[in-house]
């Protein structure tokens, strides 16, 4: 007899739904289950492992609330699937009819969710393999750091307009070697420059305060820790199973955060083929047209994996396409892509790439659509030619 264990996951507790059978009236026996609520100590990792599960669900809520559960019964020789929030959210609500969303109910709605799909693969969320989960944490906490450091860097040249103001708008970047910004680790006492020295000693402004100082000191230790994040991607990176990965990428203009970030979301590109190992294409009659229609499954679980798949809303006459669901990092990072390599001429990918990308961005500008929506298109366009290069280098690798 199996045992399927359902967690819905807070912040310093979950609950526990055990099963051995899906119940015959779910909405009734949400009333008399006998939910466990564990706590985030000992006593509550205790009590977790044992229950004896045999396979556990749930959520993907991150690496801060779900890692330590999922940690401990993975250890112990558990099963855990993950299981995402929109597909939860409507099999909670449309499938089992359950009352209004609360810890109890998503715990029940997780282990029932086992006994509908066992079967199918795909409506759970892919298990990334160490390596790659490790890559993710790595950007994620790439880009919190960048969200501390852009207030206090903007606050520390708000100041600088009135203390020295001849260096408030210098661009100071990281040394190759980790080296602290010049400006901000001369402005912390870290580091010297007889320029800043000399212009500082003529400087119209009214004196550079201490606040100043332990803002540029703050800017230092955050900019040391993204060098030490850096090189750990790096050898992450280096791996040889993402050698053709990163030689597609190369084509693309990918640095090594946006490779990070790409293939956290990606890897293995086999998860969005078929059972035969190619890209999943069906025949289906349009909504519109009543004709045959192809439509491209596995392109579009991979545009939707890096936020890049359009959807259509239609209300009565109105009609609007938006892009939902996938990564929100990735899908800014694929934007800020198309603003620095794409759009920019003089820094357009010098390949087939850039110049397909760059005609169709610059035509459509041209015919004066708003550049925000070419911008969306252009990326959208990019994850496409990705998905189809990535493809043809994996056939490559298996002739």
């Amino acid at each position: 007899m199996i045992r399927i264990l359902g967690l819905d996951v807070s912040k310093s507790s979950v609950s526990a739904c055990l099963l051995t059978e899906k119940p015959e009236d779910p909405r009734q026996f949400y009333y008399e289950c006998p939910f466990l609520k564990l706590s985030a100590d000992a006593k509550g990792i205790q009590d977790l492992l044992a229950l004896n599960a045999d396979i556990a669900l749930l959520e993907p809520t991150g690496n801060n609330y779900s890692k330590l559960w999922g940690t401990h019964l993975a250890r112990s020789g558990v099963e855990v699937r993950l299981v995402g929030h929109k597909e939860l959210r409507n099999y909670r609500a449309n499938h089992l009819a359950l009352p209004d969303k609360d810890d109890d109910a998503d715990a029940l709605a997780l282990a029932c969710y086992y006994f509908d799909y066992h079967q199918d693969p795909r409506r759970f969320v892919q298990i990334r393999d160490r390596n790659i989960v490790r890559i993710r944490e790595l950007v994620l906490r790439l880009a919190h750091l960048n969200r501390v450091q852009s207030p206090i860097m903007n606050r520390a040249r708000q100041d600088l307009a009135w203390q020295f103001p001849e260096v408030a708008l210098v661009k100071s970047r990281r040394g190759e070697a980790g080296e602290a910004p010049l400006l901000w680790g001369w402005l912390a006492g870290i580091r010297k420059s007889t320029r800043y020295d000399r212009l500082y000693s003529q400087t119209v402004g009214l004196g550079i305060t201490e606040t100043v100082r332990e803002h540029a000191k703050r800017i230092c230790d955050l900019q040391r820790e993204e060098h030490v994040i850096e090189g750990e991607l790096k050898e992450l990176l280096a791996d040889p199973r993402f050698d053709h990965y990163r030689t597609v990428f190369k084509r693309f203009g990918f640095g090594d955060r946006l490779t990070a970030i790409v293939l956290s979301q990606i890897y293995p590109i086999e998860g969005f083929l078929d059972a035969e190992g190619k890209p999943e294409v069906r025949i289906r009659q349009g909504r519109n047209s009543k004709k045959p229609t192809k439509r491209h499954l596995s392109l579009r679980r991979f545009q939707k994996a890096l936020g890049a798949a359009p959807s259509m809303e239609a209300s009565g006459d109105s009609k609007k396409t938006k892009v939902i669901g996938g990564s929100d990092l990735c899908r800014k990072s694929l934007w800020q892509w198309v603003f620095t390599r794409i759009e920019p001429k003089q820094a357009r990918l010098k390949n087939d790439i850039g110049k397909t990308l760059g005609e169709q961005l610059d035509a459509e500008k041209l015919a004066g659509r708003p550049v925000k929506l070419v911008r969306n298109r252009i990326a959208a366009k990019g994850a496409r030619l990705l998905f189809r290069e990535l493809i043809q280098a994996h056939n490559k690798l298996l002739e």
